[in-house]
């Protein structure tokens, strides 16, 4: 039997564009000898579509299009995720999270997802009425298990049941979002259950950009004994086509990227998707000279293409030459328009406009927006006098967004927005946060293999060199009210990421003191992060979907 996989990227919402895609794809197999092909999870009406799952006339659109697609298959059998419409129902869930085996112009049937997973990411079961029987169907000679992503992560289940019963290939449709090493967890596993049953596995995982999440696609085939027969590329649409049985030696087996050029691609997706999908044709980045709005400037022009990303350079009295002359650098090396903006006057008419009304001191702590200053050096400068800035710029993007119909791509980082060092309406301002997710010592390690990769310095290796600052006043160093970021992300991974409590962290090295201030100032960040832009997800533990916490909350850590 030949199978091919169909990794394709679906639109959530648009069921004639998805359902076309399906149908031009169906033809591809067929022209390709397929006898099967296999589709991602919802891929008719996308995934993760969140409420408009509860929307019964959405449901009927998408039943539809499934019975459209079902008239004009023959010549070979397709299994489509697709949303299918339940029976009364006693609940706000209208829906089975399903799959349809559709063959001679006819649904043949249809199989219901049996394990809905409600966790990180995902709610299905604020969405969908769980199957609870196993299903086979046979092809060619060959017995066939049908089931949907989280069937068979883990052991037992319907999967089992069908490999009991004689299925020589367990089909796994899924839209398993991605994170960081998520691909190599997810072959480990299917290996492990290829050995279990005996059997073949079908993984055919979404490819796309959908909001926050990105999905890698990494569709393969394993052979009985766990060994990967075929794989799909990472985050590409393609049609992998395999024989089963096979040794493997005839099909196609894309090479995994490394690490780095992993994450590169999922943000760079992400981005594309989110602009494309959405419907803007052009990005603003303020382009600082620092080493975020270098790596967000270079996934923009990299997403989209250069031509289509204008970075705005706007210095205040406090930028330094070096980081000015930066910024011009880097939007020359990656060749996008360059705007200039000098900040100078607006800054004078806002103090003067404000001149007795902001005495350095007087603000509350939770106002603050920045970490707070040791009470013992009344020198430094007033925080909102620095906040100033930031909000300036922020306006300043906002307005050329609405004059050109720009989508502006915020620069925070995952470290700064986790500690609040990120001011809310100013650097905070734009619409999309593509490396929200991105800790800081995981931007330098980007950039420099963006570097790496380009054969030269699209970033002048001074940006990657200079201790990291905000330049909202004379001197400023990260440093002067953060701790050192690599230490900083690994108290962060081990709180934000991991769950885990002070105690945990101070048995496992982490000094006590630094633990202690970093988890109040997660906490105390919270009512700003729930007002910051969605951004990519790449970590297994992202903020917003992933980490919901209350904005009033006294539990200390």
């Amino acid at each position: 039997m030949r199978v091919a996989l169909a990794q394709i990227d679906p639109t959530v919402g648009d069921i004639d564009g998805n359902s076309a895609k399906v149908a031009e794809w169906i033809g591809r197999a067929r022209e390709e000898g397929a006898d099967l092909v296999i589709f991602p999870e919802l891929c008719i009406p996308g995934y993760p579509a969140e409420d408009l799952y509860l929307k019964r006339h959405f449901l009927e659109a998408n039943r539809r299009a499934v019975e459209q697609l079902a008239a004009g298959v023959d010549g070979i059998t397709a299994l489509i995720g697709f949303a299918a419409p339940a029976e009364g129902g006693g609940d706000s869930r209208h829906a089975y999270n399903a799959l349809a085996v559709l063959a001679d112009g006819a649904i043949e049937a249809v199989y219901r997802k049996n394990r809905l997973p409600n966790y990180a990411v995902f709610d299905e079961q604020r969405y969908f009425i769980p199957g609870e029987d196993p299903a086979t169907i046979e092809l060619e000679g060959i017995a066939v298990g049908l089931t949907v992503c989280e069937d068979v992560w883990v052991p037992g289940g319907p999967a089992q049941a069908e490999a009991e019963a004689g299925a020589q290939l367990i089909a796994n449709p899924s839209g398993s979002p991605y994170h960081r090493g998520k691909g190599r967890e997810r072959e480990e596993m299917f290996a492990e259950r290829a050995r279990e049953y005996g059997a073949y596995f079908a993984f055919c995982n979404l490819v796309g950009g959908q909001d926050e999440l990105v999905f890698d696609g990494h569709s393969f085939l394993l052979g009985p004994g766990g060994e990967v027969l075929a794989r799909a590329a990472q985050f590409e649409e393609e049609l992998l086509v395999c024989d089963v049985p096979s040794t493997g030696s005839d099909c196609p087996k894309a090479e995994p990227l490394g690490d780095l050029d992993e994450v590169y691609a999922a943000l760079t997706l992400g981005l594309r998707d989110y602009a494309e999908k959405n419907g803007f044709r052009h990005v603003g980045v303020a382009l600082s000279g620092g080493i975020d709005s270098a790596l967000v400037a270079l996934l923009a022009a990299d997403a989209l293409g250069p031509e289509r990303v204008t970075c705005v350079v706007m210095p205040s009295p406090h930028s330094s030459d070096e980081t000015q002359a930066d910024a011009r650098k880097i939007a020359e090396n990656i060749g996008c328009e360059l705007l200039e903006i000098e900040i100078a006057p607006m800054m004078e008419g806002y103090e003067r406009a404000l001149a007795g009304l902001l005495d350095p001191g007087e603000a509350p702590e939770l106002g603050e927006e920045r970490p707070p200053r040791d009470p013992a050096r009344p020198s430094e400068p007033d925080l909102a006098a620095e906040n100033l800035q930031a909000r300036i710029r922020g306006n300043l993007m906002m307005a050329l967004s609405n004059r050109h119909g720009w989508l502006v791509l915020t620069t925070g980082n995952k470290s700064e927005m986790s500690v609040g060092y990120a001011t809310l309406y100013g650097d905070m301002a734009g619409g999309f946060a593509v490396i929200k997710d991105v800790p800081k010592t995981l931007v330098y390690q980007l950039v420099e293999r963006r570097n790496e990769r380009a054969g030269r310095e699209l970033v002048p290796a001074a940006v990657i060199e200079r201790p990291p600052s905000a330049e909202l006043r004379p001197d400023q160093l990260d440093s002067d009210s953060l701790p050192d970021y690599d230490l900083l992300d690994r108290i962060l991974e081990a709180y934000v990421e991991r769950d885990e409590g002070r105690d945990e962290m101070v048995a496992a090295g982490l000094p006590g003191e630094i633990v202690d201030e970093v988890i109040r100032l997660v906490d105390r960040s919270e009512y700003k992060r729930r007002q910051a832009a969605p951004g990519i997800r790449i970590t297994p533990r992202a903020f917003g979907r992933d980490r919901r916490l209350p904005i009033t909350n006294r539990f200390g850590g």
